[in-house]
């Protein structure tokens, strides 16, 4: 990143404990700059899904809750901020399993992200910006979702995201359930998004393969802390990464805390 960035989030060495036994994250610090697209990699279970939650503040509802550490969007500090609060600052979260109201309409569905809005006029603009974006929506406007494709869902519930005015969008898991060409239909559009909106994004992602070919930064999670983290095109040539995450390298995917390499994974971060 280069140090000219103005950093957006500072996740500065949070530990998230749930039901007041289970520590999930231990100690994770992140950064994430204005504008960047920024993915937390990791398999399931490394805790991606709960750094995002505790960022957007949806802990509580899973008996969650930040016990160390701070989280600051803009200079202030979130973690008492109700989702709600943090929607009028610009961060929304995208939901892993494209949350969708399988009996509304897929345009009902983007209105209810437009539910803090007031200005008929805006919202009319924010619509045709997210069928700008998303034609396949456009066309399938008046079909229920419940009978719409797990691709459509997906672009739904980011495009309902972005009916908010976001300025930084939170998206667990994109990829989870669909097929590679929409995949990277979806990741086009964050990139597009993130090019012509100035959308900053902070993506949870097992896919790691298509997460750095869009992404400026990548943090590899394993069990609650962060193992690695470098420039998505240094991570993407890394001889450790690829053979860990990448699926180059035959054999059962190894731990990287079981490997030397481990010891020397700053070695190319200097």
């Amino acid at each position: 990143m280069d140090s000219h960035s103005d950093i957006v989030l500072n996740v500065n060495g949070i530990e998230v404990i749930y039901n007041h036994v289970i520590l999930v994250l231990k100690g994770v610090s992140l950064t994430v700059p204005e504008g960047g697209i920024v993915a937390i990699l990791g398999g399931n279970g490394a805790g991606k899904t709960t750094t995002l939650r505790a960022v957007s503040n949806l802990l509580k509802g899973e008996r969650g809750e930040v016990t160390k550490g701070s989280i600051e969007y803009k200079g202030e500090r979130i973690e008492n901020l109700s989702p709600a609060d943090l929607v009028k600052r610009g961060v929304v979260q995208v939901m892993e399993g494209r949350h969708c109201f399988a009996h509304l309409t897929i345009e009902e569905n983007l209105l209810t992200g437009a539910y803090t809005r007031t200005d008929k006029a805006e919202i009319a603009r924010n619509l045709e910006k997210v069928y700008n974006y998303f034609p396949r929506l456009k066309t399938r406007r008046g079909s229920q979702a419940a009978y719409t494709s797990g691709g459509e869902q997906q672009m739904c519930a980011i495009g309902r995201a972005l009916m908010t005015n976001p300025n930084m969008v939170l998206l667990d898991e994109p990829s989870m359930g669909l097929a590679p060409q929409i995949v990277e239909e979806v990741f086009n559009i964050v990139k597009d998004l993130n090019a012509k909106e100035r959308v900053t994004f902070l993506l949870a992602e097992q896919n790691t393969n298509m997460a750095l070919k869009y992404a400026d930064y990548g943090y590899i999670m394993e069990s609650g802390r962060i193992v690695m983290d470098g420039k998505a095109s240094d991570l993407a040539s890394n001889e450790d990464v690829k053979e860990f995450y990448l699926g180059v390298g035959g054999g059962e995917r190894k731990s990287f805390r079981d490997v030397k390499s481990y010891k020397r994974r700053k070695r190319w971060l200097a």
